[in-house]
């Protein structure tokens, strides 16, 4: 019957405030909780003369215990009420926050989503963090599936990796780990190029003695497992990869980085830098699982003491790869007749880094006809590269050999080798036409930056103890612009640059020679 007077209009202007029947559960109010009571009150303690009370009056309540057991438990649950309250009052505040911005925020959670979605990974960490609106929208796949978790210092462990691996999963498109020194620059990026010869005052900017790579002296704290997670069934995340970018990972080795390429059979672009792995199994992997690769950047991480390449390997990369249209192997031992294999193998070729490999005199462009389609060379730093093969470069530039090449850098820290006695350095393009390639090429970019002929260098510090150990070039990925800029390879020390063994004696003379010529004794 009440339930039916309900719906009654005289009954319905009853006043509120009448009372209601104990018995009925419509009109049951609930009593006030004692903690409720309490909670408030505390809470009205807010201006500074309660909170004093509220000090003193716990100092007193533990005076009155006894023994020191009950004043230690009483002092606990202060804190664990405290934390609590603590606690209670941030979740409090994030909720509101939530209903605020889910009022205020002008965008749909799909749109939200697709917004982070263009972030960078560390923007997205922090719109993760701010409310629960935004973590909810950002633990969508498509926020993470260009996954950037590189830094100048250690911060992320193989936890944090494999997590937002596993949350971008089949949608995951391109992922970048490790210590990047500094800032970068992709290499065969746009840049303006411009002719510039520099000598003399313009080379000093060369760093002599700038011999240890930035690696090394952070540890980084990811271990050979960190990639573990690309792998799986059809689904798992390396499936769709297309982007694989790694910089000094110490702990890193070839069995784990050849089961990582493994799963990612859709790589486009893999660049490695500063990783202890060898090249031989590196580009055999690369050939056997990655076979749409079209971008390959290898920098070593002990600049010339890598000699694995071998001959099958060159054979199989280039018959399994045809794609490949940028190629960077730094820091390596490479001999002319395995690099034409390459350079000739790879008919889409546009851009190629061999700086501060070794061996390389550039005898391996010889008649490659005007069918390549080389739009960027590097030979940067190659310390056998030969002024003879230079110049023979050039006049087949102007003979229209290589009719799309647009940039050739042939800088060298330590000069060019003369034709048939490497120990004799030329610092100048006195031998190479450049005039008149500019000519027949007004468009041409040939960078050419030598040090000062007989410039002093501290002979002590170069063939000191530290030359005859493990000097290695920098590990600055990317960082080699068409431009010719970035950093550059430092190493006098004819035990990095020469595979045979020789003696200080002659590694004194060789010095000599290069710094002071016809009177160096």
């Amino acid at each position: 019957m009440d339930t039916l007077l309900l719906g009654c209009p005289s009954v319905a202007k009853r006043p509120c405030c009448s009372s209601p029947s104990s018995d009925s559960p419509l009109f049951s109010i609930s009593k006030p909780d004692p903690m409720d009571r309490l909670l408030e009150s505390f809470l009205g303690l807010s201006d500074s003369s309660s909170t004093l009370s509220l000090d003193l009056s716990f100092d007193r309540l533990l005076e009155s215990r006894a023994c020191d057991s009950d004043q230690n438990d009483m002092i606990e649950r202060a804190m664990r009420l405290g934390s609590v309250l603590l606690e209670a009052g941030k979740r409090s505040a994030r909720k509101r926050a939530t209903m605020h911005n889910a009022v205020v925020w002008a965008l749909p959670p799909d749109l939200t989503t697709k917004v982070f979605s263009v972030l960078d990974t560390q923007s997205v960490c922090y719109a993760a963090a701010t409310c629960t609106l935004f973590r909810k929208c950002t633990m969508d796949p498509l926020c993470y599936a260009n996954i950037d978790l590189t830094a100048e210092v250690p911060r992320v462990n193989n936890v944090v990796v494999s997590t937002f691996i596993q949350r971008a999963g089949k949608v995951l498109q391109s992922l970048k780990l490790g210590i990047v020194p500094g800032p970068t620059a992709s290499p065969g990026s746009s840049q303006p190029l411009v002719y510039t010869i520099r000598n003399s005052a313009d080379a000093s900017g060369f760093s002599w003695n700038d011999k240890r790579s930035r690696q090394g002296k952070e540890s980084s704290i990811l271990t050979r497992s960190c990639l573990s997670s690309l792998s799986g069934d059809s689904d798992a995340p390396g499936a769709r990869l297309r982007r694989l970018h790694l910089y000094n990972i110490e702990r890193m080795d070839n069995a784990a980085l050849c089961a990582a390429l493994s799963a990612c059979p859709s790589l486009l672009d893999l660049e490695i830098v500063g990783l202890h792995v060898e090249l031989r199994q590196t580009l055999e992997s690369v050939s056997k699982y990655c076979r749409l690769i079209e971008r390959l950047y290898f920098e070593a991480s002990k600049a010339g003491r890598d000699d694995s390449l071998k001959w099958p390997t060159c054979s199989d990369l280039v018959k399994n790869c045809p794609h490949l249209t940028s190629l960077a192997l730094r820091g390596f031992k490479l001999h002319d007749g395995k690099v034409r294999m390459l350079v000739k193998g790879f008919h889409k070729l546009k851009y190629l880094d061999f700086s501060t490999s070794y061996s390389i005199t550039g005898g391996f462009l010889r008649n490659l006809g005007g069918g390549n389609q080389l739009e960027v060379l590097l030979l940067r730093d190659c310390m056998h590269l030969k002024e003879v093969e230079v110049a023979r470069i050039c006049t087949a530039v102007i003979a229209g050999d290589f009719k799309i090449l647009r940039h050739l850098d042939i800088s060298n820290r330590e000069g060019l080798a003369a034709d048939g006695d490497w120990y004799h350095r030329c610092y100048s393009t006195s031998a190479i036409p450049v005039k008149q390639l500019l000519e027949e090429r007004p468009g041409f970019c040939l960078v050419a930056e030598f040090p000062p002929e007989g410039s002093f260098i501290d002979i002590e510090q170069i063939v000191g103890s530290e030359a005859y150990s493990d000097l290695s070039s920098p590990s600055h990925p990317s960082s080699h612009t068409s431009d010719g800029s970035g950093p550059l390879f430092t190493s006098s020390s004819e035990s990095s640059y020469n595979s045979d063994q020789v003696s200080k004696n002659r590694n004194f003379k060789m010095i000599n020679k290069m710094l002071y010529g016809s009177m160096a004794k």
